[in-house]
């Protein structure tokens, strides 16, 4: 089948799967589960449900629990639902959205605290070049550095 056919398919499997889930699945482990993403293969044989459950791991755990219950319920409700020869096999794979926040979270947390640290040590800093180094050009004279730069320019004429 075509991948756009298989898109199609997941996204409304994802649906199917939400409703059932809010309406037909009575178990008390469920706890706020939402559903992120949805796959299915290209032989339209397997799908695979992303999924987040609001809550601590205890939560997460029952939840995980009463999908994987609930899984004969919910793939017979895909297949009156969608007009495809075969139905999806089902898998609920536990989304890590949350962790990955909390990670990003954490490294911007670090990334502001450093910045801060950084801010406050060049309080009284000064350039090691001075305030304008590139608006007003040094020139420092030394002994002999300017024959040596007229015998430079005479080279390079003769090499012309």
């Amino acid at each position: 089948m075509s991948e756009a056919r298989a898109r199609k398919l997941a996204d409304r499997i994802k649906v199917i799967v939400a409703e059932a889930v809010e309406m037909r699945v009575k178990d008390p482990r469920l706890g706020f589960v939402t559903f992120t993403d949805a796959r299915v293969t290209n032989d339209l044989r397997d799908a695979t449900l992303f999924y987040t459950v609001y809550g601590d791991d205890k939560m997460r755990d029952g939840t995980a629990a009463a999908l994987e219950s609930a899984k004969g319920v919910l793939r017979s409700e895909v297949g009156r639902s969608i007009s495809a020869r075969h139905t999806p096999s089902l898998t609920f794979v536990a989304d890590a959205i949350p962790e990955n926040a909390r990670l990003i979270d954490e490294l911007l947390d670090r990334a502001a605290a450093s910045d801060a640290e950084l801010n406050q040590r060049a309080v009284g800093a000064e350039y090691a070049a001075g305030p304008d180094a590139y608006r007003v050009p040094r020139v420092e004279a030394i002994d002999g550095d300017e024959d040596s730069d007229e015998d430079s320019d005479d080279d390079s004429d003769d090499k012309e």
